[in-house]
């Protein structure tokens, strides 16, 4: 009698976690046919890819210097055994300097081969994913950074790490503008597209800031392989949650969405032109003092390797309080997007002119601080301020234009570990932090160009043309919806201005006052 009381118990629960597990699995097909949670959970995924990217982008900052020093030691200890196996090894300063300079070389070569990369692919990159739509660039992205993270796991000499951070910058390449893209076209209504993009900002910054102390900790209590072994295991799940929830191969969205503008259209707009410039020079100071700061430290203030690896971290939370700031500022002055691009740009000039005057450890802090604050406020103005004009002067579909952007970044990270070293040992330390900071405050006033974007309308693209016949798919029924709108008076981008339906040209808005006046009805 217990025994049969025991297993009919035993059933009896484990029919009621499979009762739980179906209604947890009804409820979410249920959250996944809705718009609003479906575009949540691809948020998080996106966000989580980005995360991932940027941690392993930074990840092998403590790592492989370290690494290929003890590499590059063990191998000349071999060839002089083998050559001299009658006398002990010993180096004179010369060859050491020159071996220091070489293995300087390799590493900022190494660096700079994933962004390289990354530049070269990213124009083809955006064009696949304007045809093929974001799904499945977004899969091949996280497929290409797992195996690329599981080389660097395994990887023992210098020409397989190369391949696994090329191979790195070829995965960003799909993943990082994919899923920026399919932020921007799942949020549709600017002060949400700006929140959004926000977030994932946020999850960059994190990634970028935390992988550091993260890699550098499992690295000396665990061995190399460990930290890249948890950063491949977090994106097969993050891959996994992709398939399963959103089901790429799948998806039909894509039959009813138009051929995207070139992407050397894109190139030559002024507008797009100028913010693309904008985030190149605004990533410059980063870009050029991670691969530089710490021998500073370590010849100025005497760090230790602690400080030295944590000298990032704090500029975090500055980081993220200036993306929140700039999401707010948005949604209540819309108009103002270039203001707070171009007021980050002085921060930026001014924390770098700050950098070579820092005597401590804390001292450094405070412009570390700035430059990542001033970076917030010029990435969260301007990336939402991307996807506006691909809405109103050509047809809104995003990849190419990311693709723009994730080149903007690349160019400041590829020259930043070749040149920002050579820049120091030519010019100094102080020259290059006082070039970086002119050419911020100089390139400011360039985002004046911008100032009359809030007033542009949407031009009259395929997309309205195709919407002419019933909605079919998601996609098609959220921009009949913002069409509807905005045919009754309404912008769903910033609620700016009164809009309709007509063709726009941009550079009438920056005619005379007198002009303005008298100007055409928006009515």
């Amino acid at each position: 009698m217990n025994a049969e009381g025991g297993s009919s118990g035993l059933a009896k629960s484990a029919a009621v976690k499979l009762s739980e597990m179906g209604a947890r699995t009804k409820q979410l097909g249920t959250a996944m046919r809705d718009p609003h949670q479906q575009r949540r959970i691809i948020l998080v995924i996106v966000c989580v890819a980005l995360l991932l990217d940027n941690m392993l982008y930074m990840v092998i900052v403590p790592i492989i210097p370290d690494y290929l020093a003890d590499l590059e030691s063990e191998q000349a200890e071999h060839v002089h055994v083998v050559l001299h196996p009658n006398s002990t090894v010993g180096n004179s300063s010369s060859q050491d300097a020159s071996n220091r300079n070489n293995l300087d070389i390799q590493i900022g070569v190494l660096f700079a081969s994933k962004a390289i990369l990354q530049l070269l692919v990213n124009p083809l990159s955006g064009t696949f994913i304007d045809r093929v739509g974001y799904d499945i660039p977004l899969l091949i992205g996280l497929t290409v950074m797992f195996l690329s993270t599981c080389i660097f796991a395994f990887g023992e000499n210098y020409a397989t790490l190369f391949a696994a951070r090329s191979l790195q910058g070829l995965g960003s390449a799909f993943a990082d503008t994919s899923g920026i893209a399919m932020i921007a076209d799942k949020y549709t209504e600017e002060a949400e597209r700006s929140r959004a993009l926000g977030i994932a900002l946020a999850f960059i910054s994190f990634g970028s800031l935390a992988a550091p102390p993260f890699g550098g900790v499992l690295y000396e209590f665990a061995g190399k392989r460990v930290p890249f072994l948890v950063l491949a295991f977090i994106c097969l799940v993050d891959g996994f949650l992709f398939l399963t929830l959103i089901r790429p191969f799948s998806n039909r969205t894509r039959e009813n969405m138009p051929v995207g503008t070139p992407i050397y259209r894109l190139m030559i707009d002024p507008y797009i032109a100028v913010v693309a410039g904008a985030l190149t020079v605004c990533n410059i100071p980063l870009a050029f003092l991670e691969p530089t700061i710490s021998n500073w430290m370590e010849t100025t203030m005497h760090a230790t390797q602690w400080q030295m690896g944590l000298t990032w971290l704090p500029a975090f939370f500055p980081h993220v309080f200036g993306v929140y700031i700039t999401v707010k500022l948005a949604a209540r002055h819309p108009n103002l997007q270039w203001f707070y691009g171009a007021l980050g740009m002085v921060v930026i000039g001014a924390s770098s002119c700050m950098v070579p005057a820092c005597k401590t450890f804390e001292e450094l802090i405070i412009p570390l601080c700035g430059i990542c604050f001033g970076i917030a406020l010029v990435d969260t103005a301007l990336l939402p301020t991307l996807a506006f004009l691909v809405d109103v002067r050509h047809v809104s579909v995003y990849g190419s234009v990311y693709a723009i952007a994730d080149i903007s970044y690349s160019v400041a990270y590829a020259m930043g570990p070749v040149v920002a070293g050579q820049i120091v040992h030519n010019l100094g330390f102080v020259q290059l932090n006082l070039g970086m900071g002119l050419v911020n405050v100089l390139y400011a006033p360039a985002l004046l160009l911008l100032r009359n974007v809030c007033q542009m309308r949407p031009s009259y693209s395929e997309r309205d043309t195709l919407l002419e016949e019933a909605p079919q798919g998601l996609y098609d029924t959220i921009r009949m919806e913002e069409r509807t709108a905005k045919k009754k008076g309404y912008s769903s981008a910033g609620n700016c201005l009164p809009v309709d339906e007509n063709g726009f040209d941009a550079f009438k808005a920056q005619r005379s006052q007198s002009e303005e006046s008298s100007g055409p009805d928006f009515t």
